[in-house]
């Protein structure tokens, strides 16, 4: 009975995605199980994926990340302005968009463990100014005109299949597991979510650690602001509204806890294929838009629901 009840502890999350995917291939075969909407699938999933992986470790951390959206933004219209550049070594809209995030996770962090702020506050601050920032930069347009060499970056597909996106999250996620897992770094940011105080009486920089998830949060949305410029080869001010709440909802369905402390990676994986899944099994059962957004929250809400049950039914 106790074995049955861990098993569902950890593996839940995986109970809810086979059998939505087993749903969907009953409703729709002829569309759902086609290869290249599968692709579609893990396609979609991966640039939420790269926001959720860096939301994972801020999370754990005991905080939140609001303005990871607003970053995707920003990081994108620095990337393209740069792009449009000819001649300019294309590291530097690399540099560009991985640094704004940088930068903007470094406000977030100092504001939540130095200036000792609510992260919901700070963050809810910065995702604000730093939209209006992309705004200004961008006078409100779409940024185009980009060097054809900055689309090698994400708007390419391996062999003609795979789109690069994946491996980019592949890639990020099994990091993001191995430093957690695997460093004396992962364990402090686990201790310090767990309980902060006892984590500082042992030796642990809360202030430091906290600092540091922040600025890996605002490098994975710069990423993901990247990725997405140089697949749609503009830098578009407007982009990435809402995608904090994915990436958030990506990391608490796959079982990471919202007070901090606990939560696997590969549950955020899981947690991000299982948001695209839903969305793109409403598309093609043509369900329309207004209940899309209805359908999606509730679905997440048994996940978390079940999760949180086996936890407790465990303890």
């Amino acid at each position: 009975m106790n074995r049955k009840k861990i098993n569902f502890k950890n593996y839940g999350i995986f109970v809810v995605f086979i059998v939505l995917v087993i749903i969907l291939m009953i409703l729709s075969p002829n569309a759902f199980a086609k290869p290249r909407n599968l692709i579609n699938v893990v396609k979609q999933a991966s640039i939420n994926g790269v926001l959720a992986c860096g939301m994972m470790f801020v999370i754990i951390a005991g905080g939140i990340d609001l303005s990871a959206g607003s970053v995707v933004a920003l990081s994108g219209v620095v990337a393209a302005y740069l792009a449009q550049m000819q001649g300019i070594p294309i590291i530097l809209p690399i540099l560009g968009a991985l640094g704004t995030g940088a930068l903007i996770g470094l406000i977030n962090g100092f504001g939540a463990a130095y200036a000792e702020l609510p992260p919901f506050i700070i963050t809810l601050a910065t995702m604000s100014i730093v939209r209006g920032a992309a705004l200004i930069l961008s006078g409100g347009s779409p940024v185009f005109g980009l060097q054809e060499q900055f689309e090698g970056i994400a708007g390419i597909s391996i062999a003609n299949v795979i789109p690069i996106l994946v491996l980019y999250f592949l890639l990020i996620a099994v990091f993001s597991g191995f430093i957690l897992n695997k460093t004396v770094f992962g364990r402090h940011v686990y201790a310090i979510g767990g309980n902060s105080i006892t984590a500082k009486v042992s030796g642990i920089n809360v202030k430091s650690m906290l600092l540091r998830v922040y600025i890996i949060c605002g490098v994975f949305s710069g990423i993901a602001g990247l990725l997405i410029a140089s697949r749609t080869m503009q830098g578009s001010p407007t982009v990435g509204v809402g995608y904090e709440m994915d990436a958030i909802a990506a990391v608490v369905i796959g079982g990471v806890s919202m007070s901090g402390g606990s939560g696997k990676w590969y549950g955020t994986i899981i947690g991000a294929l299982l948001l695209a899944l839903i969305s793109n099994g409403l598309d093609i059962l043509g369900v329309s838009s207004n209940f899309q957004q209805i359908i999606k929250g509730i679905i997440i809400a048994v996940a978390v629901y079940l999760d949180l049950r086996g936890k407790k039914t465990s303890a």
